[in-house]
């Protein structure tokens, strides 16, 4: 799988992957209930050399660490910014 490259050309498909992954929350473990954006990279790190999670969890998990290590964070902003309610 390409991380980066999902959905490729369907902007509404990535639109909504991104939006969803800035607002998952890890679901069990030491980070239980942290939003995955907010998970450490030595955290991610230890998925990436063990193994992600099979399913959305890892998906999530990879592209966080992709976008982390790689300094992408401003992405991050960005996506939360334009995904925000409007008020």
């Amino acid at each position: 799988m390409e991380i980066l490259n999902i959905f490729r050309g369907d902007k509404e498909k990535q639109a909504i992957y991104f939006k969803e992954l800035v607002n998952y929350r890890m679901p069990f473990g030491k980070y239980k209930g942290m939003f995955i954006k907010e998970l450490p990279v030595s955290y991610l790190e230890w998925f990436s050399s063990k193994g992600f999670p099979h399913g959305k969890l890892g998906d999530f998990l990879q592209t966080m660490y992709v976008i982390k290590t790689n300094g992408l964070e401003k992405i991050l902003s960005d996506i939360i910014k334009f995904t925000s309610p409007m008020k």
